[in-house]
């Protein structure tokens, strides 16, 4: 059997993408399950240990030297933004996966790029909705927004937007092999709202999502205050939980996973994944980096597209 193409960008240069890059190539797994191709800056890479017996590698040319210790720079986040960039492109000519390691918003910042993080960029460069997504075995969850102030939740919740969100949510679990699956859907308010005592989202715009989606045969409950939504889903009682914000989702993710967690983009022309850490600045170039979310990613994307 052909194995199947897995690209990988690297991330920020100054960050771990590249030590992690590196130490997931070498891993005995990822040579049985794919055939890899890496996209990002060559000295990089060579300094965490990459050899072109590892993989092929499509260089991204640094137009002057990164100096000094590692820390969010306009150079590291043209070439991280070059690298995934060029990522997407093949992805979308090709088809193969995408892998991407981790980049710098604040680097991307200082570059000038218009894109808070990857979401945002494969949404424009793909136009398609582009659901944030984890997964960590049995435990699956999404979210309607991603990198957004509190503040500003109450005006982003549309029943149109949490409608949208599930109905990606349920698609990508289908995908994933769970023929009726069967979601869960977190409050935005405590106690969610009790019945509109604190908060008006939950009988204004999330209950009549729900009534709607319902409606069409689409499995799902809620809203549930969060501690209820994790208890329930970390017993197994719903095959992922749909999470209104951020920290609503990472924070239960991160407690209630036994497995190395998986970051995917669902609603895509093809399959995104990435590990769940950032750059971690304060480690890089000290080979002292975890791989086993990157590996976790790219067995995923492996596994997802044979």
């Amino acid at each position: 059997m052909t194995k199947p193409v897995i690209l990988i960008s690297a991330g920020d240069p100054l960050g771990i993408g590249p030590e992690i890059t590196v130490k997931a190539l070498q891993d005995s797994r990822i040579k049985q399950a794919c055939a890899p191709v890496v996209i990002g800056e060559a000295s990089s890479l060579q300094k965490a240990g990459f050899t072109p017996s590892l993989a092929p590698l499509l260089s991204i040319d640094m137009p002057a030297t990164l100096v000094g210790r590692p820390r969010p720079t306009a150079l590291g986040g043209r070439v991280s933004f070059q690298a995934a960039q060029t990522g997407i492109k093949l992805a979308l000519k090709t088809g193969a996966a995408l892998v991407t390691a981790p980049i710098s918003k604040q680097s991307w910042h200082l570059a000038g790029v218009e894109f808070t993080g990857h979401t945002e960029l494969l949404r424009e460069r793909t136009g398609a909705d582009g659901l944030m997504m984890f997964c960590a075995g049995n435990i699956r969850c999404a979210l309607v927004t991603e990198h957004f102030a509190i503040e500003d939740l109450p005006r982003l919740l549309t029943k149109k937007r949490v409608q949208k969100s599930a109905i990606h949510f349920i698609q990508a679990l289908q995908k994933l092999g769970i023929k009726k699956p069967q979601i869960a859907l977190c409050a935005l308010n405590p106690h969610a709202s009790d019945n509109g005592q604190f908060g008006r989202q939950e009988n204004s715009v999330l209950i009549p999502a729900i009534h709607a989606l319902q409606k069409q045969g689409y499995l799902i409950a809620g809203p549930l205050p969060t501690d209820a939504a994790w208890m329930a889903h970390s017993r197994g009682q719903y095959d992922g939980i749909l999470c209104m914000y951020h920290d609503q989702a990472l924070l239960g993710l991160k407690l209630a996973a036994q497995e190395p967690i998986v970051h995917l983009t669902a609603g895509l022309p093809f399959l995104r994944t990435s590990p769940t850490h950032g750059t971690a600045f304060d480690i890089a170039g000290q080979h002292k980096a975890d791989p086993s979310s990157m590996i976790a990613a790219i067995l995923f994307a492996a596994k997802s597209t044979l």
